[in-house]
């Protein structure tokens, strides 16, 4: 178990998550969807998990068809001491077997579902829960073709060479009083976020950045952390290749 690990039993994530940031420390989470990984099938993740340095498990996805998460995620907790945290795509995906949510509110999008509606039917679901509830500024950025996120959401994600926009709009979440900056390419995206983008955000904001989509080698995870990002999240390179660590390590 790691230092980091060790302290999360004493202290809460997000101010784990800040002393990073504030440290310039780097963090490796790793996402893992109930709909594209089977129950048997976790033993063996989390055990190649376990070989490397990972400070989060993010569990979710945007669709969810089967209702196992409860079950999903306390399998993983079998096999690992790593702090889990929900990577919400709806207001139904919420279980108090996780040790936070990301409170997420799509402010690259305009659609009210996505802003303040889904949040408001699972605000009171949550209240009864004793998980640790992370305020997120969540902004889809384009990477080059169509994601399950953008689709869903039923948003245009924020064109990848305007990165002013991506500034100002993670800014804005910051001044509203988000925590964290999630900067998210989507599942299977094609690209990783500029690291122009994931630099000009984190010139002007000073919340912590976390970056995901398209992230399958050493070299874009070392540019995003290069660039800004405090957290960098890795889905569906490790969906396909959980040996993909090793490369990373």
């Amino acid at each position: 178990m790691n230092i980091f690990m060790q302290n999360y039993m004493k202290n809460n994530l997000l101010t784990h998550i800040r002393q990073a940031h504030q440290k310039n420390q780097k963090l490796l989470a790793i996402l893992l969807d109930p709909d594209k990984l089977e129950l048997p099938q976790i033993a063996a993740k989390i055990k190649t998990l376990d070989t490397y340095q990972i400070d989060f498990i993010l569990v979710g996805g945007s669709l969810l068809f089967t209702n196992i998460l409860d079950v999903f995620i306390q399998e993983i907790k079998k096999y690992t001491n790593i702090p889990v945290i929900i990577f919400p795509g709806s207001a139904m995906q919420v279980s108090d077997q996780a040790d936070a949510i990301l409170f997420l509110s799509l402010l690259s999008g305009r659609n009210p579902e996505f802003l303040i509606g889904n949040q408001v039917i699972a605000a009171p679901i949550i209240k009864q829960t004793q998980l640790e509830i992370l305020p997120t500024s969540y902004l889809l950025i384009e990477s080059g073709r169509e994601t399950t996120a953008s689709y869903i959401s039923n948003t245009k994600p924020i064109p990848r060479h305007k990165p002013e926009i991506a500034m100002a709009t993670a800014l804005a979440g910051e001044m509203m009083g988000h925590q964290l900056i999630y900067l998210d390419g989507g599942s299977g995206a094609q690209y990783p976020i500029p690291a122009s983008l994931i630099e000009q955000v984190s010139q002007q904001c000073n919340n912590p950045i976390i970056v995901g989509g398209g992230i399958h080698s050493k070299e874009q995870l070392t540019a995003a952390h290069q660039a800004g990002a405090t957290m960098v999240v890795i889905g569906t390179a490790f969906e396909n290749n959980a040996m993909l660590l090793q490369d990373l390590d």
